[in-house]
């Protein structure tokens, strides 16, 4: 009877292995200090009044000083707030607040950080999901994967989406500028509809989403926007949507979290006009799993595992592209559906952007 005998580590790749670790550690934890300076205002306390003590910055704000020098503390030694020994003071630099303090930087990061956590709430039963390969929906996560996600992509979309992906898409600027019938699939709280529709004021838009309360945050949205008058929003599933003939359609990093993409596809195909363009947005991939393996793929695969493979797991067909498909299974989805050209348009180091055509 032989009995096993595990093999020694090589120390120095385990002393680097727990390095890792360390900083894994403390980047799971700081997840919640991010959120924690977005929902107080910390961040942009500090980027309007400059260099303060943990005092001034619990003054400004109306907090407590004790958690907020903690808090400060936290931040500082990740590299978020920058402390000087000196005066005892705490500031950002102008590379933290483009990235923690300005909602509209291209770079805004706190929106990613609301997701993560909010995504976290659901490992218990994602757990179980394993167990049971059942599926968990989109509406059935707490509130802060809505806002979180909403947070998350809109930077992206506000900084690329009409200077530069519509613009790589064959003649659609153009017809949006004359004036088009545009159908946003999977719009969310309507971050990409109401962004074109601000864009095109000669376009009409219609947003669709099978998620009730996220329809309700993108009617609120387009009202602020005094956008009610050519965006309307309405429940529908990706596979039913109505009307037809519509000159650009738009899917924004949803397709893969579809049960039937191809079913979707289909559909998109059926009230698509002849000359209509269809524009894919998708997290950045690539065709296989040993080139995915960077930090963006490990976010984008963590991401997945929590919410977008469950998330198609509950619907019919359950297909499960899963965030990270790569161009290769986009592509045979479209083509499926019975779009003749698909081409990537475009990308960006998280996102890459097809278009279908007829």
């Amino acid at each position: 009877m032989s009995t096993a005998v595990a093999a020694m580590p090589d120390m120095d790749k385990l002393n680097a292995f727990l390095g890792q670790f360390v900083n894994d550690l403390g980047a799971s934890v700081h997840t919640g200090m991010v959120v924690i300076g977005e929902n107080l205002g910390l961040y942009k306390a500090l980027a309007a009044a400059g260099p303060m003590t943990s005092a001034e910055l619990a003054a400004n704000t109306k907090t407590d000083e004790r958690y907020l020098r903690e808090w400060l503390s936290s931040q500082a030694a990740g590299g978020y707030i920058t402390y000087d020994e000196r005066s005892n003071k705490f500031s950002l630099n102008p590379e933290q607040a483009f990235t923690l303090a300005n909602e509209d930087s291209p770079a805004y990061l706190p929106g990613a950080f609301e997701l993560a956590l909010a995504s976290l709430a659901a490992v218990p039963r994602i757990t179980e999901c394993f167990r049971t390969g059942a599926g968990m929906g989109w509406g059935e996560h707490v509130d802060g994967v809505f806002h979180g996600c909403e947070k998350f992509f809109r930077p992206g979309y506000a900084a690329n989406l009409v200077s530069s992906w519509i613009p790589a898409l064959s003649g659609v600027k153009e017809k949006l500028e004359a004036g088009a019938k545009v159908a946003d699939i999977g719009c969310g709280k309507g971050s990409s509809t109401c962004l074109m529709a601000k864009a095109y004021p000669n376009s009409q838009f219609f947003g669709f989403d099978y998620h009730d309360k996220s329809i309700e945050g993108a009617r609120d949205s387009a009202a602020k926007e005094g956008l009610g008058n050519r965006v309307k929003f309405d429940v529908s599933q990706a596979k039913d949507f109505p009307g037809k003939d519509y000159d650009f359609v738009t899917v924004f990093d949803c397709l893969h979290d579809m049960g039937d993409p191809v079913g979707a596809a289909k559909h998109v195909r059926q009230v698509i006009a002849k000359d209509g363009t269809w524009m894919i947005v998708e997290p950045y991939a690539n065709n296989t799993l040993k080139d995915n393996l960077n930090p963006v793929g490990r976010a984008f695969y963590g991401f997945s595992t929590l919410l977008c493979t469950p998330c198609s797991r509950s619907q019919e067909v359950g297909l499960c592209l899963g965030a990270q498909a790569g161009e290769e299974r986009i592509r045979d989805v479209v083509t499926a559906a019975g779009f003749t050209r698909f081409r990537r348009a475009t990308e960006t180091p998280f996102n890459i952007i097809y278009e279908a055509r007829p």
